[in-house]
């Protein structure tokens, strides 16, 4: 028979014991405990002694989870600075608001969601009333990263102080008259107002996290002191599923990012349903952040618990918390008390004696309405301990009901993400709840009307007095464009020159210009290069001892190659964001860099490079992030294509961001094939997202890791490498008379182009001119513009179109892309159109292999060319099968 308590083996077996006497008599004293007042007691006595061993310096693990009670007891809260029950007016007004918003809209079919403000309201009024810091006071002011499903209260308090109307209220989600309200935070949409845009759930998470390390990157690096800075994110229980809520936890306790607080407003609920409806997220979430090193204060009971506590003497109440799920807690907020009487304290005789003690009215108080989220001291406590605490970051777990003070129609109900308005009756007892003096006659057109005490009223003065003790308007977005100098022409004239006999891949020359542009005097500091990991892969370890790779702590250890030239130095004002394997916080990176000058008033050129595969693909939503947050910089897809990099086939072999790219408006895509192109475009990108009259773009190239000669920039080539086409090569005609077709072809593929243009003339009498297509996004969205100028009267030709115009003879694109790419500005080319590409799944094999396997390889192009030229007559179709033969095909 096995023995129940057998001593299993443990860590502790392998220290030495230097007094085995000693120990057993510290078990021996826990058995007696144990025994003569149960393992409550024990339980207690051990927790106990931790918590004074950690108060005396002694090194010891950390439990992961404790009570299910408050951090803060209601004794060590500190003394609230405000006036409470004016705050409660203000909060009063703009619940109100928020819901009569969100019910007006609904008369339109627009939706809104009013559950979520609502058990939230208090977390965000709080912090915009003593904690959060404006634009308008020194430095850069807080960074909030709004939870999206609360938008309406923010617009609520917006129109409380006076800068949003009544008619841009009754304008939520109705944006195309230019007066509308974005349905969540969106800088695109609204940036006066919004910062972040956080509704593409866990990358508000993601992205606090390195916007507080972007913050002190700047300030190590001496470029803005963001001391002062203090980034809070507010989010939901059930967000934190998302793996991008909980991916960069423990990069912000390493880096002790204790510029960040996550306020989790733990509301028990998800979009359908409980978050945990079987177990206790509260408790979840406090075992994953303590295990990560962040500080939690849990704020989960509002005063009326603390009488309960008192007359708990046995734990037993303590206890009977830690047990009930969560469905089951929703559940209690939706019964009369005597189902909790039952059901909660009928659990075990020490409760229901307990409850004997409490009135139908304190039971209901604590199970229906007293949470820690919803009182203004126990969140005022909790923020003030987050800002004090450092060392790490800190977790805020409040809990509230969703749906608080919308009636028992709304209130911890399934269905309440769902439930877009309040019927009139409804918000009469609303009304009554909060205290609001507007009279039934507002109701009389059937609409709820929207409430307002007067500009002049105390109300309003008192929240605009905070606000600006504060530093100004939260959340607020402003912008201090200054045009950043444009570097020297030096640096771009190296790549100009080409390569000579030199091989060299576009993904070195574009490293080669970076690095030069970051010796620059007026703007090199402002480079921002980011990596996730493999910078060796695209050359960039000579930047290693230059720039140096970030990290706070500098490098605390001797480097294996130091004696090297190119060793890796780790420094704290080191320019270079080496991120590890994680693209996702490589992109959030580029994120708080890209919108620096925004955030920060400062401009940064940010620059990330990584496998092409793994950017649009694996992180394309950051990708939408970062253009609704207007940021600014050079994303880069290295070893781009499908037929480049050798031997790594399927998952490695990128046909198809291009594509993907081209759905963003704001992306600038590019595909170029010459080093001298790659200057072009970063010269022009430079201008228009820095100079003057800057643009709220970022551009996307495709650079490839297969070295080539390159050549020499051609004169008068530079407009047709912006806008996207030019002329690289003509053909020379073998006869006056001879066939005749143009070939385009884009970054590595151009080589193939140039290869079968000397097969066609040499095998078959055939001239081809060879293009180079730079980008066939910028051609496609010029095309768009000027179709949409002709609907509006304007006579506009494509650039495409009139770049190609009186070309003789058919057009064939070919590309390392799927073949969806090139014909995107099919429509626009007035002749014959065929294309190549690599449509299909990756494969592992040589370039030659690879490129023979898709039929764009030199011989492929000439027989796609042979054969387009016989359907239109120009040649025999016996020319294209012996063609076939000859080649191999």
């Amino acid at each position: 028979m096995t023995d129940p308590v057998a001593k299993l083996p443990s860590e502790l077996d392998q220290l030495p014991d230097r007094d085995p006497e000693e120990t057993a008599e510290w078990a021996a004293s826990l058995d007696a405990v144990t025994k003569a007042a149960g393992p409550h007691r024990a339980a207690y006595l051990m927790r106990r002694s931790l918590q004074h061993a950690e108060g005396a310096g002694i090194a010891l693990p950390k439990l992961l989870e404790s009570d299910y009670v408050n951090t803060i007891p209601t004794s060590a809260e500190p003394a609230f600075d405000g006036d409470l029950e004016m705050e409660s007016k203000i909060t009063a007004w703009n619940r109100w608001n928020a819901a009569a918003m969100v019910t007006r809209g609904a008369r339109y079919g627009v939706g809104g969601h009013i559950a979520t403000f609502a058990s939230a309201a208090w977390l965000y009024e709080t912090g915009f009333n003593h904690f959060f810091r404006g634009k308008e006071g020194d430095g850069s002011g807080d960074q909030l990263y709004i939870q999206g499903h609360a938008s309406p209260g923010i617009y609520a308090r917006a129109f409380l102080d006076g800068r949003l109307g009544e008619q841009q209220l009754d304008n939520f989600r109705q944006e195309s008259g230019g007066d509308g309200l974005p349905s969540y935070p969106h800088p695109r949409r609204l940036p006066w107002l919004w910062e972040f845009p956080t509704v593409s759930m866990g990358l508000g998470p993601l992205s606090a996290i390195y916007q507080a390390r972007f913050n002190r990157y700047l300030t190590n690096r001496k470029i803005k002191d963001t001391s002062n800075s203090h980034v809070w994110a507010f989010l939901g229980d059930g967000e934190m599923d998302e793996p991008e809520s909980t991916a960069a936890l423990a990069l912000a306790a390493r880096e002790q990012l204790d510029n960040l607080t996550f306020v989790i407003n733990c509301n028990l609920q998800r979009l359908d349903g409980p978050v945990r409806a079987n177990f206790r997220v509260v408790q979840e979430l406090e075992g994953a952040f303590r295990g990560a090193g962040w500080n939690v204060i849990k704020t989960l009971w509002g005063n009326a618990w603390d009488e309960l506590f008192q007359l708990d003497t046995t734990g037993a109440l303590i206890r009977r918390l830690r047990e009930v799920p969560d469905a089951q807690f929703q559940t209690y907020a939706t019964r009369d008390v005597a189902y909790i009487r039952e059901h909660f304290f009928g659990a075990e005789p020490a409760l229901a004696e307990l409850a004997k003690l409490l009135s139908d009215a304190k039971i209901a108080e604590c199970f229906y309405s007293s949470r820690g989220g919803h009182e203004a001291r126990k969140v005022y406590a909790a923020y003030r301990a987050a800002l004090e605490h450092k060392g790490a970051p800190t977790v805020i777990l409040a809990q509230t009901v969703k749906g608080y003070t919308l009636g028992k129609g709304f209130e911890s109900k399934n269905a309440n993400h769902q439930m877009k308005k309040l019927s009139i009756d409804e918000f009469k007892g609303m009304r009554e709840l909060l205290g609001l003096p507007i009279p039934d006659s507002a109701f009389e057109d059937g609409l709820v009307p929207y409430g307002h005490p007067g500009a002049d009223s105390p109300e309003v003065r008192y929240l605009q007095e905070r606000r600006a003790a504060l530093g100004g308007p939260a959340p607020a977005r402003r912008v201090h464009s200054v045009a950043l100098p444009q570097p020297e022409e030096r640096a771009f004239k190296a790549l100009y020159k080409g390569s000579g006999k030199q091989e060299m891949a576009t993904t070195m020359a574009f490293v080669r210009l970076v690095k030069d542009l970051m010796r620059d005097k007026e703007t090199g500091r402002r480079w921002v290069p980011i990596v996730p990991d493999e910078a060796r892969t695209f050359g960039m370890e000579s930047l290693f001892p230059s720039a140096g790779i970030y990290s706070p702590l500098g490098q605390t250890y001797e480097p294996v190659d130091r004696d090297q030239l190119m060793y890796y130095k780790e420094a704290k004002d080191g320019q270079i964001l080496n991120e590890g394997i994680t693209e996702a916080g490589a992109m959030a990176d580029f994120i708080a860099a890209a919108s620096s000058y925004a955030t920060h008033g400062e401009t940064m050129i940010p620059f990330y490079i990584f496998y092409s595969m793994f950017g649009w693909q694996r992180t394309g939503d950051q990708m939408w992030q970062l253009a609704d947050q207007l940021g600014k910089g050079f994303i880069v897809g290295a070893t781009a294509g499908r037929t480049t990099l050798t031997g790594e086939g399927l998952q490695h072999a990128d046909g198809h961001s291009h594509l993907i790219a081209s759905t963003n408006p704001a992306s600038l895509n590019y595909d170029p094939a010459f080093a001298y192109e790659i200057a072009v475009i970063v010269k022009d990108g430079l201008r228009r997202m820095y100079g003057p009259d800057a643009e709220n773009v970022f551009y996307y190239l495709t650079v490839y890791n297969e070295p080539k000669q390159q050549p020499a920039m051609p004169e008068g080539v530079e407009e047709g490498i912006v806008k996207g086409l030019y002329r690289f090569k003509e053909g020379a005609s073998a006869a006056a008379d001879a066939p005749r077709l143009q070939l385009i072809g884009s970054g590595t593929a151009i080589h193939w182009a140039l290869e079968a243009q000397e097969l066609l003339a040499a095998d078959w009498g055939v001239t081809a001119d060879v293009w180079s297509a730079t980008s066939w996004g910028e051609l496609r969205r010029d095309a768009l513009e000027c179709d949409e100028a002709l609907l509006r009267g304007e006579e506009r030709v494509p650039y495409v179109t009139q770049a190609l115009s009186g070309a003789p003879g058919p057009v064939l694109a070919v590309s390392d892309w799927m073949r969806a790419v090139p014909d995107q500005i099919s429509q626009w080319v007035e002749q014959d159109w065929s294309s190549l590409g690599t449509d299909g799944f990756g494969i592992s094999d040589t370039r030659e292999g690879a490129r023979r396997h898709f039929g764009v390889d030199a011989r492929s192009v000439a027989v796609a060319a042979l054969a387009q030229l016989a359907r239109s007559g120009e040649i025999p179709a016996s020319k294209v099968k012996e063609a076939r033969e000859k080649y191999g095909m």
